[in-house]
C-alpha cells in the first residue's frame, strides 16, 4: 500500500507561480512512475504531467515550458512546479503513483489540492 499527500495550491493571480508537493509513503515503495492531473468540474480529468523512475519526463501540450515535474527517488517525493500561470489552469490537482510487480499495475492517489488562477 502507498499513501499519498499532495500540497501546495491555493489562489495565486494570472502570471503567478505555485509549486506542488507530493509524498508517498508506505512499505517496500518502488514507485516506478509519479504524475500530476487535473480535473475541472464537469470535464475529464487530464495528465498535466508525469516522470519516471529514471527521470524522464512529459507533459501536456497545455503546460509545455511553463511546468515542471521533478522527483526525488530516495525520499519518494514529486513537485510540480507551475510558472505563469493561466486562468484555464484552475482544477484540482492530484498526484498520481504507479507501481508495476510483473504485468500488474496499481494506480494510488492524492487527495488533490485546488489551484486557483485568477485576479
Amino acid at each position: 500500500q502507498v499513501q499519498l499527500v499532495d500540497s501546495g495550491g491555493g489562489l495565486v493571480q494570472p502570471g503567478g507561480s505555485l509549486t506542488l508537493s507530493c509524498e508517498a509513503s508506505g512499505s517496500k515503495l518502488n514507485i516506478n512512475v509519479m504524475a500530476w492531473y487535473r480535473q475541472v468540474p464537469g470535464k475529464q480529468r487530464e495528465l498535466v504531467a508525469r516522470i519516471s523512475s529514471d527521470g524522464s519526463t512529459s507533459y501536456a501540450d497545455s503546460v509545455k515550458g511553463r511546468f515542471t515535474v521533478s522527483r526525488d527517488n530516495a525520499k519518494n517525493t514529486a513537485s510540480l512546479q507551475m510558472k505563469n500561470l493561466k486562468p484555464e489552469d484552475t482544477a484540482v490537482y492530484s498526484c498520481n503513483a504507479v507501481l508495476m510487480l510483473g504485468a500488474m499495475r496499481f494506480d494510488y492517489w492524492g487527495q488533490g489540492t485546488q489551484v486557483t488562477v485568477s485576479s
